[in-house]
């Protein structure tokens, strides 16, 4: 009965900038670690980044240096700050909630962002 608010995703030209945002209302939102998936048509679901209910990140090669993930606890919000984009950055995104206490996942929806000239 969570319903998952994702936003942000565009189109945007290569070298360009989006930030994408996920919030989860009504969960111990401090009991989570967040994370951002994504998959293009044809590849495999990626883990981009992903941070923990204590704020330590893991990016994915792929976007190190120019992807920063973070989350305010007090809005239950998970942000994906996007820089220098890359054609290759084109995927559907999906923000992920995972509690650390119980067996227990919420996903958005998924959000494309497209980078094209």
């Amino acid at each position: 009965q969570v319903q998952v608010v994702e936003s942000g995703g565009g189109l945007v030209q290569p070298g360009g900038s989006l930030r994408l945002s996920c919030v989860f209302p009504g969960i111990r939102f401090g009991l989570y670690y967040m994370a951002w998936y994504r998959q293009d048509s044809g590849k495999e679901r990626e883990l981009a980044a992903r941070i923990s209910n204590g704020g330590r990140t893991n990016y994915a090669d792929s976007v190190k240096g120019r992807f920063t993930i973070s989350r305010d606890d007090r809005k239950n919000t998970v942000y994906l700050q996007m820089n220098s984009l890359k054609p290759e950055d084109t995927a559907v995104y999906y923000c992920n909630a995972d509690s650390r206490t119980v067996d227990r996942q919420f996903w958005g929806q998924g959000i494309q962002v497209t980078v094209s000239s």
